[in-house]
């Protein structure tokens, strides 16, 4: 009766025992489920979770063992015994069964918390679209050009085209746009890249573009750039206000006014006004004086203009066209400066100011931004139908 006592006791006692590393393998594949929803954004795979899980369990029974043999070695069984092994080696079927199901479980309420309050303060139906741990993205094989800029050469569109870049999961399609526009201007030397990308990551559009450089985007309206025969001050530096004088007569004869753009020994190159270029002569040595410096916001202005993504452009508005008899704050773009029809400049207007056809918008956005404001501006096409 003693013996059938031990047997009984024994039988409970690894039942139990069995039973508590399962529960224990279930709840670290759960918890390695929750954890992983919450950082890779994606679904544990089974058996990462099943591994975590018979890894605690391995150890918890080899801990065992081992603290029975050296406590009480006269009464510790043999891990090599027949009734050891068949012990462990449900104990570790059970623990992976366990950990499996945790893991699914785990991760159905991960994706059940994370989809109502995501992680990032993001509209979840904004993030691009991707089955993979990636998100691959495939580049045209019609590159285009971009209105109004400098062409890519040929050999650098034929490069670009049909290439596969990879970025990170978890993008919203803004962000996806942001990299990718980064990506080629590093990657291929381009100056802008009108992009539009679909919520999959599939690129609908893609035009190219150098930046413009020279003193050309940088001039002011009714401005040209000379170059003349003169003596700058030792000090002077571009962007410095000089008046030119005539020399040789009595009298120094002023000539105009304008802006030292650069200097090489005796040749100087100013802006100044359109209307003062005929009487400037390239034969002629000038004597420059310059002015006290005074702000330049114009300058300061086309600088940062052109450092940024963003450019400017001029949108008139057609008569028939959506966007009449809409407010500014309908506009996706920033809208400096409003021409009316009759010729007004209202700079900086209110975005609750009403767009009437005839006007035109000058605004700084991205320049897929100011694609679709142009195409909005104008009237739509008559039906045939």
């Amino acid at each position: 009766m003693q013996l059938d006592g031990d047997i009984a006791g024994r039988l409970v006692e690894n039942v139990l025992l069995i039973i508590g590393l399962g529960l224990a393998a279930g709840l670290l594949g759960a918890t390695i489920a929750v954890v992983h929803r919450w950082y890779a954004r994606s679904r544990v795979p089974e058996g990462l979770a099943v591994l975590v899980g018979l890894a605690a369990v391995a150890l918890s029974l080899q801990t065992t063992s081992a603290l029975g043999s050296v406590i009480n070695p006269a009464a510790g069984e043999s891990p090599l015994e027949p009734t050891a092994i068949a012990i462990n080696t449900l104990t570790l079927a059970v623990s992976a069964v366990a950990a499996a199901g945790g893991g699914r479980s785990g991760d159905r309420f991960a994706e059940t918390v994370f989809r109502r309050r995501p992680g990032r303060s993001v509209d979840v139906s904004q993030l691009v679209r991707s089955g993979g741990r990636v998100i691959t993205v495939t580049l045209p094989e019609e590159i285009k050009d971009m209105d109004a800029y400098d062409p890519i050469a040929d050999d650098i569109k034929e490069s670009m085209a049909g290439e596969s870049l990879v970025f990170p999961r978890g993008l919203t399609v803004d962000e996806l746009r942001e990299r990718l526009v980064a990506r080629l201007e590093d990657d291929y030397g381009i100056g802008y890249a009108d992009i539009d990308i679909e919520a999959d990551g599939t690129v609908a559009y893609l035009a190219v573009g150098s930046r413009e450089s020279g003193l050309g985007p940088t001039l002011p309206p009714e401005t040209c750039a000379v170059a003349v025969h003169a003596d700058p001050a030792f000090a002077a530096s571009a962007g410095d206000i000089v008046q030119v004088y005539r020399t040789g007569a009595e009298e120094p004869e002023l000539v105009c006014t304008g802006e030292l753009r650069g200097t090489s020994e005796d040749v100087v190159t100013l802006a100044v006004d359109a209307a003062d270029v005929p009487a400037l002569d390239s034969n002629t040595q000038y004597r420059l004086v310059t002015l006290p410096v005074e702000p330049r916001s114009d300058r300061e202005f086309a600088s940062l203009l052109r450092a940024a993504e963003e450019t400017m452009g001029v949108t008139t508005l057609a008569e028939g066209s959506p966007l009449v008899g809409t407010a500014l704050s309908d506009v996706d773009a920033s809208v400096v400066a409003v021409r009316t029809a009759d010729g007004d400049v209202v700079p900086i207007p209110p975005r609750s100011r009403q767009l009437a056809a005839g006007e035109s918008l000058y605004a700084i956005a991205r320049p897929d931004q100011l694609r679709r404001l142009n195409a909005a501006a104008r009237a739509p096409e008559p039906d045939n139908d």
